[in-house]
């Protein structure tokens, strides 16, 4: 069964299966992420106002822009689509919460206020998807769409969007509340 499915692919079969199983959790945690910011505890209305006590102005337009950037942009990362782009989402929306809540918390997500090793885990998880490729195992190799990129156009069609999307938007609209 193996060596079948090391046929079926370009690659080591367990590169393309490390590759799967990664966007799979990563690409599942924020779908997660955006459905509860709109379904869950307190909807979007909730998310809207958390995002206002951030600093965060409009709070409902970040709200509806984040949830529904964790939702493509998650779906996209599972199905291995468009995956630099994809990764870049995760990482803009992943920059934005360190930045705004979780960095000024320490480091541990069990700390008051919530810490950064879970968003510094999402954001290099979809680095290391958008520099390295989603693998065999991917609608992007199935269309050979973005796999024809040199590493230095992967990375950079991953991290400088991701990065510099997250920080004009914080320059254009995070206004932090002074406690």
């Amino acid at each position: 069964m193996l060596n079948m499915l090391a046929t079926m692919t370009t690659g080591p079969w367990s590169t393309n299966l490390g590759l799967l199983v990664l966007r799979a959790i990563l690409g599942f945690v924020m779908v997660a992420h955006g459905y509860n910011h709109i379904f869950g505890g307190g909807k979007i209305k909730g998310t809207a106002g958390w995002f206002e006590s951030l600093g965060m102005k409009p709070g409902i337009v970040h709200a509806w822009a984040a949830s529904i950037t964790e939702l493509g942009a998650g779906i996209l990362v599972m199905v291995g689509l468009l995956t630099p782009l994809a990764a870049a989402g995760v990482i803009g929306v992943m920059v934005v919460a360190l930045l705004t809540n979780h960095l000024k918390n320490g480091f541990f997500i069990f700390r008051p206020g919530e810490g950064y090793e879970y968003v510094v885990t999402l954001i290099l998880g979809a680095v290391a998807i958008g520099c390295t490729g989603p693998g065999a195992w991917s609608i992007d190799a199935h269309l050979k769409v973005v796999t024809n990129l040199s590493p230095v156009s992967q990375v950079a069609l991953t991290i400088v969007p991701g990065v510099l999307g997250a920080l004009a938007l914080l320059a254009a609209c995070w206004r932090p509340v002074k406690r």
